[in-house]
């Protein structure tokens, strides 16, 4: 099915659904078949939009990411707009917090699931790393691109942990890693001649393959 208004609530309906049954029974204690007949969908329909099941939490990242970076311009400073973004994206992350946190229980007895994870997490990374300004050009780009993640990971960990409800001991664990990263100087913006050239030429260049590296650990 191509994307279109109606696919829209098609995905949110399966979503909800399935995060609804993994807060309850854990991401291994349902299947895609019991989420789509609970939720009313065409099994047809379900098994050619997700031929896996891991592709819920694909859509769902795409989901996630778009309410983030929707009416995104440009940022005063490179922190300002790094934590704005992540906080935007635990935002979003809060309509399945049961369910996302289900998942991230499941994620070290699942290392195909843990990998197929990272890989979409890696790319909304860089997203988010170049609409904030950061300059990724080079060796220590792809350095600074690893911080970034190591970032993430330990705001992340806060946010699982976060019962309350405007997410401050997220906002502390994240606005506290951005200041370790400035103190050490790991993050640093697009300089501004670059930017400029990059705008003439239309956006940011491609980044090559071996950026794909990166630690969890900040």
């Amino acid at each position: 099915m191509p994307f279109n208004e109606s696919n829209l609530s098609f995905d949110t309906a399966l979503i909800e659904m399935a995060m609804q049954l993994a807060s309850e029974r854990g991401w291994h204690g349902f299947t895609l078949v019991e989420a789509a007949l609970k939720a009313d969908l065409p099994l047809e329909d379900v098994k050619i939009r997700y031929p896996f099941k891991s592709f819920i939490l694909l859509r769902l990242n795409n989901m996630v990411d778009k309410a983030m970076l929707c009416g995104t311009t440009s940022y005063p400073s490179l922190k300002e707009g790094l934590f704005d973004l992540f906080m935007r994206r635990f935002d979003a992350f809060q309509d399945y917090r049961d369910g996302l946190r289900a998942v991230m229980r499941a994620l070290p007895q699942d290392p195909a699931l843990a990998v197929f994870l990272s890989t979409a997490t890696l790319n909304t990374i860089k997203w988010i790393a170049d609409a904030a300004g950061l300059d990724r050009h080079g060796l220590r780009g792809i350095m600074r691109l690893q911080a970034l993640l190591a970032i993430w990971t330990h705001a992340l960990r806060a946010w699982e942990k976060d019962a309350t409800a405007e997410l401050s001991e997220t906002m502390k664990a994240l606005d506290e890693a951005l200041n370790k990263a400035e103190r050490f100087r790991i993050l640093k913006s697009i300089p501004d001649e670059r930017l400029s050239s990059s705008h003439k030429s239309g956006g940011l260049p491609d980044y090559k393959q071996n950026e794909d590296s990166f630690t969890s650990e900040f």
